[in-house]
């Protein structure tokens, strides 16, 4: 490999999936070979392979932060799975003044079209997926990515589409300045990453970044960490919740006929709520912020009623696995934090007619346990708990439901299978994140996927 010299300007750092991309995106731009050196700190990143085929003669630096390089670079062009506060990038940061970077930072400088940026602790990957449906069936183009499907710098090759639609994390806003949104939106807060962002006032304030900027902001009426703050003026603001709407608002929210919900608008029903694939009031919600999105940019409601009604939802969130003998099988991976998990049980459980066997734990990034105490005293019978973090969520618990501990996800199931009655849901949701036991959460919820159906 080349050896970083002067004229290597940008440095990037971290070798995943957003470092790779951020590399093909110099490269598309002639601003590679000597322009750009990338380091990870570990020795063996699961992307090297690929790198070293793509990039032979590009510098790449494995292995411990070499404080010396990161002062020579220019321009810091920061992975969301690196941590800023990490010693040598934030004793540089200090020492040089230089303003860290990211993928989306680097989208906004070229994007072409009109972004519609999503972000919240839970359901931005649903939202986001359920909007570029909605654009699509309006006969419009949206080209669809960021923290969910394809990087954001990818979306930039090709045609220009009529909008571009990022799901936006915390990490990626860390490092993000140049982005104008048209419409932007915080879905909801709940505490998460607090390894990283340390309090929940901070972490609100990362999200809040997705504002600036913005013509139009569109926050969550039942969780008012998402109205923008008073320092971001959109030009207009607007909101969804899950209220009953009152007959002469234009709003979108609920009404209530002859015993049904109906998501609505105003006074006119549009949809019962139990007609919809995806289920839960944390999905009706999220139906209404993607319908308040849409009529913002004036799709059609006729179109997005379509796609909603299509739209099963994603992979590992809240998954319809399989039912056996009066039991329900569901697979919420996918909820890494507590709030996610507090969602899917307040969702789940008043449509449940038994009780919830919660499956839960894992790597709790110094989340507080004890925000679930009230959603499973009310919805859960049984809670089995895996991984590192099990005996924290035992103690967090176990005065509000019956807790038992499994060895493995394979034991987990297999406790389920004896505690589950007809009537009551299985549900997979750890509130915890996936690397103590498996590469990733997709690789969890696949895993118990496979048990629960019972393949080899």
């Amino acid at each position: 490999m080349a050896r970083f010299n002067a004229s290597h300007r940008r440095l990037i750092i971290g070798l995943g999936e957003t470092g790779l991309s951020c590399a093909r995106y110099f490269s598309r731009h002639r601003l590679w070979r000597k322009r750009f050196a990338l380091l990870d700190s570990r020795l063996d990143p699961p992307l090297l392979a690929t790198f070293k085929k793509e990039f032979p003669h590009v510098p790449l630096y494995l292995g411990p932060f070499d404080p010396q390089l990161l002062e020579q670079a220019k321009e810091l062009i920061v992975s969301p799975g690196i941590d800023l506060n990490e010693p040598v990038i934030a004793n540089t940061i200090a020492k040089t003044g230089i303003r860290p970077i990211g993928d989306i930072e680097l989208f906004a400088q070229k994007a072409r079209a009109p972004i519609i940026a999503i972000t919240g602790t839970n359901a931005k990957g649903t939202v986001t997926t359920l909007f570029g449906d909605m654009i699509h069936a309006s006969q419009r183009t949206a080209k669809v990515g960021g923290n969910i499907g394809k990087p954001a710098l990818d979306l930039l090759k090709g045609a220009k589409p009529s909008f571009y639609v990022l799901e936006i994390s915390s990490f990626q806003l860390q490092t993000t300045y140049s982005l104008q949104a048209k419409i932007a939106t915080i879905l909801n807060i709940s505490p998460d990453h607090l390894d990283r962002h340390k309090t929940l006032e901070n972490y609100t304030q990362t999200k809040q970044r997705i504002y600036q900027r913005c013509k139009t902001a569109v926050w969550n009426q039942d969780d008012p960490n998402t109205h923008p703050h008073n320092q971001f003026k959109p030009k207009q603001i607007l909101s969804f919740g899950l209220k009953m709407v009152k007959p002469n608002s234009e709003k979108f929210g609920l009404q209530l006929s002859n015993k049904k919900i109906y998501l609505a608008k105003g006074n006119k029903r549009l949809i019962p709520v139990d007609k919809l694939f995806i289920k839960g009031k944390h999905n009706w919600a999220n139906a209404l912020a993607a319908l308040t999105i849409g009529e913002a940019i004036q799709l059609p409601l006729a179109s997005m009623l379509e796609a909603l009604c299509q739209f099963k939802g994603l992979t590992h969130r809240c998954q319809w696995i399989k039912e056996e003998k009066g039991v329900t099988w569901y697979n919420d991976s996918k909820a890494t934090n507590v709030g996610a998990t507090m969602a899917a049980l307040q969702g789940l459980g008043p449509a449940t007619r038994g009780k919830i066997v919660l499956i839960a734990g894992g790597l709790g990034k110094g989340a507080n346990f004890n925000l679930l105490k009230h959603s499973v005293k009310t919805h859960v019978k049984t809670a089995i708990l895996i991984g590192q973090d099990a005996p924290l969520l035992k103690t967090a618990l176990e005065h509000d439901t019956l807790t038992q501990d499994a060895r493995d996800l394979a034991h987990a199931v297999s406790l389920a299978q004896q505690a589950a009655s007809p009537g009551d849901a299985v549900l997979l949701s750890p509130a915890c994140a996936s690397m103590d036991m498996f590469k990733n959460y997709e690789e969890r919820g696949n895993v118990f996927a496979q048990l629960v159906r019972g393949e080899p």
